[in-house]
């Protein structure tokens, strides 16, 4: 699966699942880390984890698996490496507090059809 397509699917499942505030950084005018950098908020860290969850589940299925996975075990910010996609899946709290939207201001926002 091409990049950005799997970037389009990772936004098409947090909303099928009613993640908020969904926000897509393109990061290849500023960094080498990944290509995308996809920002959801849950309502708490039980939705945080479902929503882990259910993309797990659905990329594997899909043959798609995480590099790493940190977080899980609190649930207030979870990360899922995809390599060229990272997935930062918030409480609406730690959102606030780690403003990665601030950090990473000189990345374009991106508008992938969900």
């Amino acid at each position: 699966m091409e990049t950005k397509e799997k970037a389009t699917r990772i936004v098409s499942l947090l909303d099928e699942k009613l993640a908020t505030d969904i926000v897509t950084l393109g990061l290849g005018e500023v960094s080498l880390m990944a290509d995308y950098f996809i920002l959801a908020t849950g309502k708490n860290t039980r939705q945080t984890k479902a929503l882990q969850g259910y993309i797990e589940e659905m990329l594997t299925q899909e043959g798609i698996e995480p590099l790493r996975i940190e977080g899980s075990s609190k649930g207030e910010w979870i990360l899922l490496d995809y390599g060229d996609v990272i997935v930062h899946l918030f409480t609406e709290e730690q959102r606030v507090y780690y403003d990665l939207e601030r950090l990473w201001k000189d990345a374009s926002r991106e508008i992938l059809v969900k």
